[in-house]
């Protein structure tokens, strides 16, 4: 079994160290809005690392921020390759990833592929005929 890697790529040394970890959950929505347009983002996030870093803070257990059409409070991803454009861009989650990295933050993405969207592409490629081989999936 091998170790996590770091943004850089380097080992971290714990193996258990979520088991004495401080883990803050940040539902970007609603955490830190950083351009006024009323929705948490990403670099409002970014914008906060050192706020919890002093509070002890380990790990960020990020909620889905993935493209989605927010039917289920982004829950319902349609695209696990992208940032949802309300919360920022793919360069602002690896800056993000980088920025926490650097003080020593674990990121903990929630990835919930059992509450994919109806529009993600498996969905429609199956819906697509009835002959179709991912129909019964």
């Amino acid at each position: 079994m091998s170790l996590p890697l770091s943004a850089t790529g380097a080992k971290r040394a714990d193996r258990h160290w979520w088991q004495t970890a401080c883990i803050y959950q940040i539902y970007p929505a609603s955490f830190k809005d950083s351009n006024g347009d009323g929705f948490g983002d990403l670099p409002g996030i970014i914008s906060k690392i050192d706020h919890l870093k002093s509070l002890g803070v380990n790990a960020v257990w990020l909620s889905p921020c993935y493209e989605s059409p927010n039917v289920d409070g982004g829950y319902d991803i349609s695209n696990y390759r992208k940032i949802d454009p309300r919360y920022g861009t793919v360069a602002d989650i690896e800056l993000l990833i980088r920025s926490l990295d650097e003080v020593n933050i674990w990121l903990i993405m929630d990835l919930v592929v059992n509450h994919t969207s109806d529009q993600h592409e498996w969905f429609r490629e199956s819906r697509s005929s009835k002959t179709n081989a991912k129909r019964d999936w």
